[in-house]
């Protein structure tokens, strides 16, 4: 099985060599393989959202390091790691970050843009993902007008419109009522039977327990694993 995802004895250090040092991370190891539901859980300030940040390339270690399908990131300047986040990674947020000024078509577009994909191919993709979420009839609305729900569906169909092979999602039902929270979770669990790794980060244990495997963090530290 492919390694996505390898974390050597990695640190995250904020403020080192002061008063206000903190140790977010501390000498983490961890492997996520291709194909792999990952849930990530702790309680908060355990070190599990800066872990997500590391393996996402949204940041770098202090020490230690992270390889993204074989590539160590602490090599990587900031163009480097925003090409390889554009290409490989699709990002699901708590509070789903979606523009409001944009309608449903265009924030699923706009990662599109940015990756130069032509307007023809970019209006067939973008009406395929919207289907996929089963958002086909809110194509012109604004995420204003849409529910919980209908807005983090809107947040996957956004994290997948550049085809990564790689969703981080950040508490991605901790907004929304626990139907809608099931609904997501099945929609993450189609992506990772299409082939997707899927990683979440949640402190709920019933979100965590629809992972194929579970990875506890706390002080820092990978605790336990359970498969």
């Amino acid at each position: 099985m492919k390694n996505v995802i390898k974390c050597v004895n990695v640190w995250k250090v904020y403020n080192p060599h002061t008063p206000a040092e903190v140790q977010a991370l501390r000498g983490v190891n961890l492997v996520i393989d291709e194909g792999d539901m990952v849930g990530i859980m702790g309680t908060s300030g355990s070190g599990k959202s800066t872990l997500l940040n590391m393996i996402g390339a949204l940041d770098k270690p202090s020490r230690g390091k992270i390889l993204i399908d074989g590539q160590d990131i602490s090599h990587m300047n900031e163009n480097q790691l925003a090409v390889l986040r554009r290409k490989k990674i699709g990002f699901v947020f708590q509070f789903f970050n979606l523009i409001n000024s944009l309608t449903a078509f265009e924030n699923v577009e706009l990662p599109m843009v940015f990756n130069g994909l032509p307007p023809e191919n970019r209006k067939k993709k973008v009406k395929e993902l919207l289907e996929l979420v089963d958002l086909s009839d809110k194509i012109h609305e604004k995420p204003n007008k849409l529910s919980g729900g209908q807005s983090q569906r809107l947040a996957i169909a956004r994290a997948l419109a550049n085809d990564p092979a790689v969703i981080l999602a950040d508490e991605p039902t901790g907004n929304l009522d626990s139907k809608t929270g099931a609904n997501i979770m099945n929609l993450f669990k189609k992506l990772n039977k299409d082939g997707r790794t899927i990683i979440i980060v949640t402190h709920d244990a019933n979100i965590a327990r629809q992972s194929s495997r579970i990875v506890r963090v706390a002080d820092g530290k990978v605790l336990e694993e359970f498969i």
